[in-house]
């Protein structure tokens, strides 16, 4: 507790599920006065979230108040495993992790979380990954007065939040007429862009991801796509948050049959497209799928205040075509000075892992020639078979 000329600060420890529950319209309205906040760290998000991944017991999300007004929160949860953490709610399926501080009274929540964070790690080391390079976050790793470690996470690829005729316009000659006729090949064959209502959302979803199934079927699809938790998920948190105005889910109909879906998120200055599936039949009309979603993108994006239209997570060559500007996010690592030596040792581990990342990474196309040949056995065996 403590208290300034603008009133009483309280920092408390929510560590079960129905008092977050109970959390939402305060956090709803901190997360609109939180000029970094991505949806991310929206309660529809961390609470779906929670309830298809969390584990009971194991929530720890710090909060501030000023005279009862919540001002700023950390949403984090416990993990044992590879050691003892407080790592960010929202896991691998989130793309950008941050604190939540009131825009009005930044200095103090900041130092509020710090000070909460530092009694809630007590035991363990704090490791924040995919943080902005702008999020308030940074704010709370250089008011740390502990341990401390900073390292390069995901690279995503950003635009600036303008119509679709001005990201074309950023283009050069040749690559500005082609995109430009990629559009008109949509237009003319007419497929129609469907905002989901509300009640339509789990409708859309399951043709987002069976289509999805069906885009990547024999390319390595993301596993966690394909599981009945993920599916709830994104049906529970894309409901509250297309309600709230935070979301879009859409269907791209030709001929009264669903060719493509997709949702994608905002908040005050971030849109960002998060998944979409597409029939690979439309590769046979020569239908450009990313240029026909990131147009409806744009639209939403348009107007946003300083915002970003953000491709996410990945810098796979659909997106270059764009032009976009590579921004990579951050991890940041936190202790107390009594478990440096905790700190340094995930920092060993997190060292080791990267290390074997980039050598499957180097090997991987050695790995799928082996994979390739390896798939044509039995169908040479059955030939020889047949022949014999």
């Amino acid at each position: 507790m403590n208290i300034d000329r603008r009133g009483r600060l309280t920092v408390t420890l929510c560590r079960d599920l129905p008092d977050f529950v109970d959390l939402a319209p305060e956090w709803n309205a901190l997360h609109r006065r939180c000029p970094t906040a991505t949806p991310f760290q929206s309660h529809a998000w961390l609470h779906s979230w929670w309830l298809s991944y969390g584990t009971a017991g194991r929530l720890r999300v710090v909060l501030v108040r000023r005279d009862g007004r919540l001002i700023g929160a950390a949403p984090l949860m416990l993990v044992h495993r590879p050691m003892p953490l407080l790592v960010p709610m929202g896991g691998a399926i989130s793309d950008y992790f941050d604190i939540l501080v009131d825009g009005e009274d930044v200095p103090a929540a900041v130092t509020a979380l710090e000070r909460g964070l530092h009694r809630a790690a007590a035991h363990t080391v704090v490791d924040l990954r995919e943080v902005r390079p702008d999020a308030s976050a940074h704010l709370l790793f250089e008011a740390w007065s502990g341990a401390r470690s900073s390292r390069a996470d995901s690279t995503c690829m950003e635009l600036p939040a303008e119509p679709i005729d001005a990201l074309i316009g950023r283009m050069t000659g040749s690559r500005a007429q082609r995109a430009r006729a990629k559009l008109r090949r949509v237009d003319a064959l007419g497929i129609e862009c469907r905002p989901a209502p509300v009640h339509g959302v789990a409708g859309a979803i399951g043709s987002l991801l069976r289509l999805h199934e069906m885009q990547w079927l024999g390319r390595g699809v993301n596993p966690e796509h394909l599981r009945p938790r993920f599916c709830a998920h994104l049906v529970r948190s894309a409901r509250r948050m297309v309600r709230d105005g935070e979301a879009s889910v859409r269907e791209f109909v030709l001929d009264g049959e669903v060719v493509a879906a997709d949702v994608s998120f905002r908040s005050a200055r971030l849109t960002g497209g998060y998944l979409y599936g597409a029939d690979p039949r439309l590769r046979e009309t020569k239908v450009d799928v990313s240029s026909m979603l990131l147009r409806e993108i744009a639209r939403e994006a348009e107007g946003l205040d300083r915002g970003v239209l953000s491709l996410l997570r990945g810098s796979e060559q659909y997106k270059s075509h764009w032009g976009p500007v590579p921004v990579v996010n951050r991890r940041l690592m936190l202790a107390r000075s009594s478990l440096e030596p905790l700190l340094r040792l995930r920092e060993a581990q997190v060292n080791v892992r990267e290390r074997a990342a980039d050598t499957v990474k180097s090997r991987l196309p050695a790995a799928r020639e082996w994979r390739g040949r390896l798939s044509e056995l039995p169908a040479a065996g059955a030939a020889l078979i047949g022949r014999s």
